[in-house]
């Protein structure tokens, strides 16, 4: 398997332009030279300067021409910006390599997961190289799984950039300590050189310890190269610093003081979910990039329990220490139509017997002993000595949930291979866990045996290749163990074990390393038909570095509840998919991501929306200015936009008629389905109404919104409580009754059984999954219920409530009437 690159995507090139656009002007430097010495060079070396320690990248741009650059750029980019005359947004820097102050320029480019992010910035420093000869360049990452994401990439993108540069010679290494002489080569090289390393390689510097600092090798002197600190080869190179998701690598005082260390020309800062996006300059939003299809669609299904509510169910949903150490806890509370879940907050000596309306669930060993709210180890502990920790779930038929999700997500699977049959399209599902236990455990003697999970699997798969509708399957009939494995941090095997030990990380330490480097090693095998492994189990902690484009399915079976957020759940299996030759695949039919969540499919949309929200500023349901000046009106017979003075006139109008308020957000007054709906424009731009309606419908909230009413006292109106019929109503009612009921046991009883044999019937819990396709729009992400399937809980053993004890206390009849009544 070999992945193939479209070098003609038009979003790409537009983000790859929007870059090397902001240094036109800047003469061409020379492709190559040998001679090092110090001074600066112009003419056919302008685009590189030469010191004593290397080559480096020269900026000859006057500030205000950089800055014009910048706007003409955020113009044709539809970037809008509050003070086009206000100055870059920049950090004031001293130039160790020049030895005078200067400012380094950000530039931030926003592109959706799964769109090719890294294949952009690549290019970009493919491009900046050509057209001005800039020739050093590092690449920051947050993390390790990032990192050999990024290795991956230059790796199976190398041959597609030479072809596309003229075999334009360029070499990558990943910064290592322990060889820091590789620094002085990326300083005095002649070629293009990318250097990817970790922020926390270089932070500890200026966040540890006076021992850890010194023991930071970048920035020791070293005999190996002359005496000179590894850091000062970096900083006399004036690298173009590409800083991959900022939000997570630059966030605080010290990672920034850090990066300022190494002399950067310029940052660019490529994120789906910018903090701050300083001078942004290209943006490809989820639902412009949900719009275009270049991403897959979203299916969830919702796995939620209906019936066996006679456990004691407890969710811990939050603890906090704010205004008090307390604790969310969802449970059962009793209501006149049975038991229904409700959010409770406690503290420490509540009691959830009484919270719950007194049911029997609850009452022994349920009252709140302690409740710990240290970060990192929140939990809460109960009189009967259960602890249960941030997220954790008891009852609620949570074992017959997990079951049902893996069953359906198989079957989502191999209904999946059957559309893609002839299609060369192989199908992968991923299985998030958070206990490596629950795949695969080890006995007494350290030899492997299957977890629950990995039981269940085989369980639903086996069930499956009975199914006739499957047997066009042949890999079916492959031995179980090669259908599915799982991918774990590791001890090395001890003695007398045969295998390594998996085991449970955070997903950040050594072990990690080696599994995200064989993740990424395998990338190409797995998508290969010829490597028989489907389905994938892989711990939560390492979800970042899963990034395969032909996961169709999802599904988390955290015994926790899960805290990740939706955007990188769903992340992870976004991209387009490729076929067997190594090219994408867009057909809008199969491209579409399962996803199996434990909760409904609208908190899921609606949790999603929100941080579409938060972490991109998407507004949905407000109009930029920007989409109103780009209505086309017909003008000499040509079709022009309007542009962004008109546009200003129709916001006027929209806003004078309560259509939208001065920030552009759609107001109730605009809607299109009322009888008496109407829109007025200016005479210039009356034919524009048509255009206008379905541009703000296009940006509509897809949900009902109910205004927040102003409420004050109510006043006693005199005349109603004065009037002649409210004061026979009154005679009537006021007088206090008491009332006695006499009634025969035997008629009692036969009474009693008529009435429940006419009532419905009680029926079995059951699992019930929903699957909804999920549109990512401008109004908002918008929910569509797709199919309903419900699976019969199967009882082997479950806690019975003492029901006579529970009725005799409900209706204080005695047991022998009770028993008789239930008898029938």
């Amino acid at each position: 398997m070999k992945l193939q690159f479209d070098a003609n995507q038009q979003y790409q090139l537009d983000a790859v332009a929007a870059v090397t656009e902001l240094f036109d002007g800047q003469p061409q430097g020379a492709p190559e030279y040998s001679v090092i010495q110090a001074g600066d060079w112009g003419g056919l070396f302008a685009g590189q300067a030469r010191t004593e320690l290397g080559v480096g990248n020269h900026l000859l741009l006057a500030p205000d021409k950089l800055l014009g650059n910048a706007r003409t750029v955020q113009t044709r980019y539809d970037i809008e910006i509050a003070d086009t005359a206000a100055p870059l947004e920049s950090w004031e820097l001293f130039d160790t390599a020049a030895n005078v102050p200067r400012t380094c320029p950000h530039f931030s480019i926003e592109m959706e997961t799964g769109t090719g992010k890294t294949y952009v910035y690549l290019r970009t420093v493919f491009e900046l190289s050509r057209r001005y000869g800039f020739q050093k360049f590092i690449i920051v990452v947050p993390s390790v799984a990032i990192r050999e994401g990024v290795l991956k990439n230059i790796e199976i993108t190398a041959e597609h950039f030479r072809a596309l540069y003229n075999n334009l010679p360029f070499e990558h290494f990943v910064y290592d300590a322990k060889k820091v002489n590789r620094l002085r080569q990326f300083a005095v090289s002649n070629t293009v050189q990318i250097l990817v390393i970790n922020i926390d390689a270089f932070r500890k510097n200026f966040t540890g310890t006076e021992e850890q600092q010194k023991s930071n090798v970048i920035y020791k002197e070293s005999d190996k190269l002359s005496g000179r600190q590894p850091i000062e080869f970096v900083q006399a190179t004036r690298p173009i610093v590409i800083i991959d998701e900022p939000q997570s690598v630059d966030s605080t005082e010290k990672a920034q003081e850090a990066i300022r260390a190494l002399n950067p020309l310029c940052t660019l800062r490529y994120s789906a979910t910018h903090r701050n996006p300083y001078n942004l300059v290209y943006r490809l939003d989820p639902v412009r990039a949900f719009e275009l299809r270049l991403v897959k669609q979203i299916v969830v299904g919702s796995t939620a329990a209906q019936g066996g509510a006679n456990e004691a169910f407890v969710r811990v949903e939050q603890i906090d220490y704010k205004k008090g150490i307390k604790a969310k806890l969802r449970i059962h509370v009793q209501t006149p139509d049975g038991p229904k879940e409700k959010s409770v907050t406690v503290k420490s000596g509540a009691d959830l017997f009484a919270l719950s309306n007194e049911r029997a669930a609850y009452r022994q060993g349920y009252e709140v002993a302690e409740i710990n709210a240290e970060p990192g180890n929140e939990y809460i502990r109960f009189t009967s000595g259960r602890t249960m920790r941030l997220g954790e779930e008891i009852g609620g038929m949570r074992e017959d949930v997990w079951r049902t999700q893996i069953k359906h997500t198989v079957k989502k699977h191999l209904d999946k291979e059957l559309l893609l049959r002839g299609r060369d399209v192989k199908v992968l599902s991923l299985f998030f866990i958070d206990r490596v236990a629950n795949y695969r455990d080890y006995d007494g003697s350290g030899q492997p045996v299957k977890g629950k999970f990995a039981e269940a699997f085989e369980e639903a798969l086996a069930e499956f290749a009975k199914d006739s509708r499957y047997a066009p399957l042949e890999w079916l009939k492959l031995p179980m163990d090669r259908l599915h494995n799982g991918y774990f941090a590791q001890d090395k095997p001890k003695r007398g074990q045969q295998q390594p030990i998996w085991k449970d990380t955070r997903g950040d330490t050594q072990a990690d390393d080696e599994v995200y480097n064989l993740i990424m090693r395998d990338k190409e095998r797995l998508l290969s038909e010829e490597e028989p492994l489907r389905f994938i189990f892989s711990h939560s902690a390492l979800r970042e570095g899963w990034d395969n484009p032909n996961v169709f399915q999802i599904c988390t079976l955290n015994e926790t509840r899960s805290a990740v957020k939706k955007r990188q759940e769903i992340g992870r299996g976004l991209r387009l998919p490729v076929n067997q030759v190594g090219q994408r695949v867009f057909d809008e039919s199969i491209n579409k991501l399962y996803v199996m969540a434990n909760e409904s499919y609208e908190d899921f949309a609606r949790a999603l929306q929100t941080e579409y929200e938060e972490d991109c500023g998407v507004t949905f349901g407000k109009v930029p200015i920007t989409a109103l000046a780009k209505i086309v009106q017909v003008v000499d017979g040509e079709e022009k936009p309007i542009g962004r003075e008109t546009a200003e006139i129709i916001k006027k109008a929209l806003v004078d008629q309560k259509m939208l308020d001065t920030e552009g957000r759609i107001q109730p007054a605009f809607d299109p389905k009322r009888k008496d709906f109407k829109i007025d424009l200016p005479e210039p731009q009356k034919e524009l109404v048509p255009a206008v309606v379905d541009l703000l419908a296009s940006y509509q909230i897809e949900r009902h919104i109910r205004k927040d009413k102003d409420e004050g006292p109510n006043r006693l109106k005199k005349e109603v409580t004065l009037s002649p019929e409210f004061t026979a109503l009154w005679d009537r009612i006021k007088p206090k009754t008491t009332y006695r009921v006499e009634f025969e046991t035997d008629v009692l009883v036969q009474r009693a059984v008529d009435g429940i044999k006419r009532m419905e019937r009680i029926e079995p819990p059951k699992i019930r999954v929903t699957a909804g396709q999920l549109e990512v729009r401008r109004g908002g992400v918008v929910t569509q219920a797709m199919s309903v399937a419900e699976e019969q809980v199967s009882f082997n053993q479950r806690p019975v409530p003492d029901v006579l004890a529970y009725l005799q206390n409900e209706t204080e009849l005695t047991r022998s009437t009770l028993v008789r009544i239930l008898k029938g």
